[in-house]
């Protein structure tokens, strides 16, 4: 048999909290999240933090996000969350500081083994790096890391790691060169790009 999904057995602490806590989280999402007014960027954030996301200060998550576990989720200060964002977060996803992840987007961070007939379930970590931009409608698959200042175009499908400062796009996302152009009059040779590096030791308490 190919695929017997009656021998199908989750790993233990696979979810990282226990089922009530994963279904006490499903509730407060329909009823706490989903129906919030679109200005209450606090109240999300407080509602999320409840349920352990990592989340940094002025972070903007629209209530029609969906999450799978909070806990495995950190977003970095300053970042944005469209509408309709899937966070599939099987296994960790970390948004870093002042990036985009544009409305319809869906991160999947956890895959199954098709040749085990089993249908063995992995969870591998997803990261968007600090001041990239992943376009809306777009899907990033497990373990894919968007670097720091990278862009992702509307509707791609990211099976590989996006390079820093480099721009991607396609089904599947193809670079397309750096997201700083050359200066006119400069080298023909594309522009280095110089961004802040990350310091995770002095970010800001969650």
């Amino acid at each position: 048999m190919v695929q017997d999904l009656s021998s199908f057995r989750l790993p233990p602490n696979f979810r990282g909290r226990s089922a009530v806590a994963v279904q006490l989280w499903w509730i407060a999402q329909a009823v706490l999240i989903h129906p919030s007014p679109q200005i209450m960027y606090g109240w999300r954030r407080m509602v999320l933090r409840l349920f352990g996301a990592r989340i940094g200060r002025n972070v903007r998550v629209r209530p029609s996000i969906r999450v799978t576990f909070p806990w495995k989720v950190e977003i970095g200060d300053d970042s944005w969350i469209g509408d309709g964002v899937e966070l599939y977060s099987l296994g960790e996803i970390r948004i870093g500081r002042n990036a985009v992840v544009s409305q319809g987007s869906y991160l999947c961070a956890g895959t199954h083994d098709y040749q085990d007939p089993t249908f063995a379930i992995e969870a591998r970590p997803i990261v968007v790096g600090d001041q990239a931009w992943v376009a809306a409608q777009s899907f990033v698959a497990p373990g894919v890391t968007i670097g720091q200042g990278a862009v992702v175009g509307a509707r791609s499908l990211v099976l590989k790691d996006v390079p820093a400062g480099m721009v991607a796009m396609g089904h599947p996302a193809k670079l397309h060169g750096p997201r700083l152009a050359p200066k006119a009059g400069s080298s023909s040779e594309p522009a280095e790009v110089k961004l802040p590096v990350r310091d995770t030791a002095a970010s800001a308490p969650l």
